[in-house]
């Protein structure tokens, strides 16, 4: 038994934590005189505030490292810098766009019964006017900003940290690079530890949750997979192709050709071990390398268009869950949002969640819903991993058509291919 239970990966932990707080929330539901809610709430509390806590120094360290480690090679590249990041923000803007219209649409956390959100948190509510955003994107300290998780100030502070940090050569640049790179990857260990922690606290929150609003919730977590399948297929039908067919692609050559990598995304949920044979496959496609090189790796940062779209639908179930009726004003903030803080940050492992985490905390929606859809984010993630993959591909088609340097199939050598890195279970 015991050699059993250490074969169990933690995808298999946080399965068997969700089975068991539904049954604990069932139990209580069936038996109002029982309430295990005072009980179980503080160790969903626990988990929810650890992610809280690394939103901030996770976003400055990834951002910095981001914009400042890649200064001098968008100076060089210039051009194919412009049109790439250009591209990179063309689809992301198209695959949230989707992802709030499928949230609006089909609206799946109807019918789910959150926790108020947290009366100290600012409310989404009342009207927020063009100046008093702006406003409110520019933070009088950093630190209040970080203290409060006020995710854009934080963004509008790191992003100008990081362009002043560009107009600086030598050892202190390099330090301040260091520096940021050491906060990214301790944050990036910081999450892989609270995971540890999550079969726990995403068991108690589906008891809090399940207890409270019935065991309905089950049916609407499976509304909230299928409303995000549905729309990553839309967003392939009305933007990839189209983008494609503009670029004059072969598609049934690029399907070919991308066809190992998706099933490797899709297997793995992991943009990192399709990363290797993307690259090769692409300068089999008749890529040059250096485009390959560069697009690719930068889109693992900058077009994750899966991970946006379902940052999107994930927002909004989470603020239907808790009975809030955001205005269109209130979305296009919240997209914007989303759409600044998913960059630079999207490809880390987890990232998701913390970035979801911190736009929730900003516009006081309870973060007991991150909790609640992280018990089925693995079969999210299979999808939204792959349509990252194949839409940095594409990408990097586009561009080297852009560019007039695409040549036919097998018309390049194509680089050594590497073994895929083992899966990691990244969040995405």
């Amino acid at each position: 038994m015991w050699r059993l239970l250490r074969k169990l990966t933690l995808t298999h932990w946080i399965l068997v934590g969700m089975v068991v707080g539904i049954l604990v929330g069932w139990a209580d539901n069936v038996r109002p005189d029982r309430d295990f809610s005072p009980v179980l709430k503080p160790l969903s509390s626990i988990f929810l505030r650890m992610i809280k806590s690394i939103v901030a120094p996770l976003i400055f360290g990834t951002l910095v490292m981001g914009i400042a480690g890649h200064g001098d090679d968008l100076k060089r590249i210039g051009r194919l810098a412009i049109k790439s990041l250009g591209y990179f923000w063309v689809m992301t803007t198209v695959a949230l766009a989707i992802g709030l219209l499928a949230g609006n649409l089909v609206r799946p956390g109807d019918g789910v019964s959150l926790p108020p959100p947290d009366p100290s948190a600012p409310a989404p509510g009342g009207a927020m006017t063009f100046g008093s955003f702006l406003e409110h994107v520019v933070p009088s300290s950093f630190f209040d900003a970080a203290a409060r998780n006020e995710v854009l100030q934080v963004v509008f502070w790191s992003v100008l940290f990081a362009v002043a940090l560009t107009r600086i050569k030598g050892r202190p640049k390099e330090a301040i690079l260091g520096f940021a790179e050491g906060v990214a990857e301790v944050m990036f260990k910081f999450v892989g530890i609270i995971m540890h922690y999550a079969p726990i606290g995403i068991g108690a929150a589906m008891a809090v949750t399940v207890g409270h609003s019935g065991i309905d919730v089950v049916v609407n977590l499976g509304k909230l997979v299928l409303t995000l399948y549905g729309a990553l297929l839309v967003f392939v039908l009305v933007a990839l192709v189209p983008a494609a067919l503009l670029a004059r692609l072969p598609l049934r050559a690029f399907v070919r050709q991308v066809k190992d990598p998706a099933v490797i995304a899709f297997t793995t949920t992991s943009s990192d071990a399709a990363l290797p044979i993307a690259m090769q496959r692409m300068i089999e496609f008749g890529v040059p390398r250096r485009i390959v090189a560069f697009v690719i790796p930068t889109g693992y940062s900058f077009n994750l268009d899966g991970s946006t779209l379902y940052l999107g639908v994930a927002s909004l179930f989470v603020a239907q869950a808790a009975g809030i009726e955001m205005s269109l004003g209130q979305q296009l903030i919240m997209m914007l949002t989303l759409l600044v803080t998913s960059k630079g940050v999207a490809g880390v492992p987890r990232a998701s969640l913390v970035v979801l985490a911190g736009t929730l905390s900003s516009f006081g929606l309870p973060l007991e819903g991150v909790a609640v859809i992280l018990g089925v984010d693995e079969l999210m993630d299979m999808a939204r991993t792959t349509v990252n993959v194949v839409g940095n591909c594409l990408a990097a088609a586009v561009v080297a058509r852009w560019e007039g340097e695409l040549g036919p199939v097998g018309a390049t050598i194509p680089l050594p291919l590497a073994a895929p890195a083992p899966a990691t279970e990244p969040l995405r």
